[in-house]
């Protein structure tokens, strides 16, 4: 996204009162990725690259499609063909439409358009794709070539290309006193004042290719001087477009880059099959993932998202290894990609960095690295460590890693990392929360805590690791009694008060006290003090309105409320809360507890809302991060974390016979 794109957004939205301004918003459209590139398709069929957190390229900044004199205007239906990365969109033109398929095969895309009905026999593709080579827009040029447009900067070279002959014309970019100016400019344009370069030094071209035997095969390529030289690029370009030119190739060719396989009778395996297509699609080639599609890279109004954070890509890393065997899906090489990646990225200290760029594993802007600077920890998120340190204990419990040692040396000084972190009562240090806004010692991060020295206390390490953890483990179950209020453990405890709010952050309790039930015996007020704290929980971060239901993130949440005026509906929370309620009926179900019916119908209750159908997912799958109460998605869509939870939360209740249960309740 370049900072013409923001600006034209911004001058298109700065009046609107459910978009902010500047963004490039992914809240409509669909995602088609593989290995490093990911290109958004919106419902007008433009397409657009948000690749660059993955492999440093930037590729596509802007498009536009069209037919005849017409052009494309939104609202088409979309879907993904079966469970492939195949994106299909329908644009309806009167008594005809113009099938539009999508598919990303490696950084390659191809964009392939049917006419379907009584369509006109002689029509042309109107195509305009603007580049932004290395992230610029300015000092970029344009090859034309005989089947391909090129644009490129200085070590990115993009490629434009069509299976039928074409004709192309470069596009000045908007000048400065358009920049400054009130409306947007609309391309394609022809300039009332041209000069004989123009129309060569930019990254933009229209181009228009006629359709033969009713179709036309559009190929875009990003690809690196150096890495790819140009006549491998062209010849590329020009394989594909002449190769995937119908729907039966594109198909084969998303069936075969698929890592996974969903049975047929896995529980919602449509649901399971939306978060693993989601989750492929945020993933980097080395198993790191961004949050979701980096829609905020100007940081207008957000820190941007298109980093790897270690709590978000560790917490989806242990749901997809506690629910991948649940549902009969292998996902062992991407279990053996993650805790590599752990690996290689701890730091000295045995702690892990705020973020990083997924795709070479580099330190990423950010406001958490105090354990880089002289800083003290106040400016560190001590849970994101304990969230690692957790999956790695459980993938060396519960597989089969290449490396076993190596594995449990990266633990080893992983603990050592929470113990310089947990102070003498039990809890971490006064630290960052889960939630990046504020500072205290947080009842989340002693969550994770337990959940790691719980683990790792279970794990198959040294008999001295073992007993440390479980002592250390002990510590922070009699720490939480600092947090306790009499009714529900407070969000924190902030220069010496309890900050009495309810997080839905600390719903990962009921994970962690389950965790730890599995090398203690948890006394009948520790199991009624966490019963409550869930039920208070979730009835008080609950909220609905006509067109949503789910839970908020915490109390008071006043973040990108954008004059809603009151907190905003996440899916995250939602999916915890759903997930909190199952392990919470699992761990009374343990006990013989008869609580745990109510728990388990809690979970169900909850997880409807983000099943297909529920007020909070979208037609093709997706979970947004957040909702206004109007329905309207904001913020990262898709969220990497929320779809993770589902498949967790749905594999947890087939494995506990709970999921099937509410065909059976009656309706309220």
């Amino acid at each position: 996204m370049t900072l013409r794109t923001s600006l034209n957004d911004y001058k298109r939205h700065r009046e609107d009162d459910r978009k902010f301004p500047g963004e490039l918003r992914s809240t409509t459209g669909v995602f088609a990725g593989d290995g490093d590139r990911l290109v958004h398709v919106d419902d007008d069929g433009s397409l657009q690259d948000y690749s660059y957190p993955l492999s440093g390229l930037s590729g596509i900044d802007s498009s536009r499609f069209g037919v005849g004199d017409g052009w494309f205007d939104g609202g088409a239906s979309q879907r993904y063909h079966d469970d492939t990365g195949v994106v299909e969109t329908v644009h309806e033109q009167g008594d005809w439409q113009v099938r539009q398929q999508d598919l990303t095969v490696g950084r390659t895309h191809v964009t392939r358009f049917e006419l379907v009905g009584d369509a006109p026999e002689a029509v042309d593709l109107n195509a305009y794709v603007r580049f932004a080579p290395d992230g610029r827009e300015g000092q970029t040029s344009l090859l034309v070539h005989d089947g391909a447009v090129e644009a490129y900067h200085r070590r990115e070279h993009d490629y434009v290309g069509a299976s039928t002959d074409f004709d192309a014309y470069g596009q000045i970019p908007e000048r400065f006193d358009e920049l400054v100016a009130d409306d947007p400019v609309e391309f394609p344009r022809t300039a009332d004042e041209e000069r004989y370069e123009d129309t060569v030094l930019t990254g933009g071209a229209h181009l228009t290719a006629p359709f033969e035997n009713g179709s036309v095969t559009l190929v875009t390529l990003v690809a690196e001087r150096g890495e790819t030289a140009r006549a491998d690029a062209l010849s590329t370009v020009e394989s594909a477009a002449s190769e995937y030119d119908d729907t039966e190739t594109l198909v084969a060719a998303a069936r075969d880059q698929r890592e996974w396989r969903v049975p047929e009778t896995a529980p919602h395996r449509e649901t399971v099959v939306d978060d693993l297509r989601v989750v492929s699609l945020l993933s980097a080639e080395n198993g790191a993932r961004i949050a979701g599609p980096d829609f905020d890279p100007f940081y207008v109004s957000s820190g941007g998202y298109g980093y790897t954070w270690f709590r978000d890509d560790a917490e989806i890393s242990r749901f997809l290894l506690e629910g991948s065997e649940v549902l009969g899906v292998d996902l062992d090489g991407w279990h053996q990609r993650s805790a590599e990646f752990y690996r290689r990225t701890q730091l000295d200290d045995g702690s892990w960095p705020h973020r990083v760029w997924p795709g070479d594993e580099t330190l990423a802007p950010g406001w958490a690295n105090a354990r880089l600077e002289d800083g003290d920890d106040t400016d560190y998120q001590a849970d994101q460590s304990g969230s690692v340190a957790g999956f790695l204990a459980t993938y060396l419990r519960t597989d089969d890693p290449e490396d076993p040692e190596a594995i449990e040396a990266t633990i080893e000084a992983a603990v050592d990392s929470l113990d310089d972190t947990l102070e003498a009562d039990g809890l971490p240090v006064a630290c960052q929360n889960a939630w990046e806004n504020m500072q205290g010692r947080f009842v989340h991060t002693a969550a994770t805590f337990l959940h790691a020295y719980a683990a790792v206390a279970r794990a198959p390490v040294s008999t001295d690791l073992r007993d440390h953890a479980r002592a250390q483990a002990d510590r922070v179950a009699d720490g939480l009694d600092r947090l306790w209020t009499g009714e529900f453990y407070a969000l924190r405890e902030h220069e010496g008060e309890l900050d009495e709010r309810l997080d839905s952050g600390s719903l990962a309790l009921p994970a962690a006290m389950r965790e730890y039930a599995e090398i203690t015996d948890l006394d009948d007020e520790t199991v009624d003090r966490l019963v409550t704290h869930v039920e208070t929980t979730l009835d008080g971060l609950e909220h609905e309105s006509d067109a949503i239901r789910g839970l908020v993130r915490f109390e008071g949440d006043d973040w990108r409320q954008h004059g809603q005026g009151n907190e905003k509906v996440w899916t995250v929370s939602t999916a915890w809360g759903a997930n909190a309620a199952a392990e919470l009926g699992s761990l009374l179900d343990a006990c013989d507890d008869a609580r745990a019916d109510d728990a388990y119908r809690r979970s169900r209750d909850l997880l409807a809302e983000i099943l297909p159908g529920g007020s909070l997912v979208r037609d093709c799958g997706y979970l947004p991060e957040q909702l206004f109460d109007d329905g309207t998605a904001d913020s990262a869509t898709p969220l990497g974390w929320p779809h993770a939870l589902r498949l967790a939360t749905v594999a947890h209740l087939d494995e506990a016979d709970e999921l099937a249960v509410a065909a059976a309740e009656p309706a309220e």
